[in-house]
């Protein structure tokens, strides 16, 4: 039978980093906790990029960021395309304007001479 992954809770991991932060050695701290050394050092750099955020549980915190950027980079290239679409836009509006004011000021022959 296989061995089944411990769960540590955000209190918890939040400790452990807090007394390697008071100055307590990360060997001391491990086996106090433990936990790998490696473990402590992706805590401490987790509590550190994310702030209270870090520990959110279930790994559901990144697959939702990851989900956001997907989603923010999908707005970006959309605002981009919208853009682009407008500038087309304009550019055929102007091209009309500027056909319909030549057409108005170019003589008009209403018969041909055979």
């Amino acid at each position: 039978m296989g061995m089944s992954r411990r769960k540590f809770t955000k209190d918890f991991k939040e400790a452990a980093v807090r007394r390697l932060e008071l100055g307590a050695a990360l060997a001391e701290v491990a086996r106090a906790c433990e936990v790998n050394p490696n473990v402590l050092h992706r805590w401490r750099r987790e509590l550190r990029d994310y702030g209270t955020k870090a520990f959110a549980g279930n790994g559901q915190r990144r697959a939702d960021e990851g989900r956001m950027v997907e989603l923010e980079r999908k707005v970006g290239r959309q605002a981009l395309e919208i853009d682009f679409l407008q500038r087309c836009l304009q550019h055929v509006e102007e091209q009309r304007k500027l056909q319909a004011l030549t057409m108005r000021t170019s003589p008009i022959r209403t018969s041909k001479k055979r």
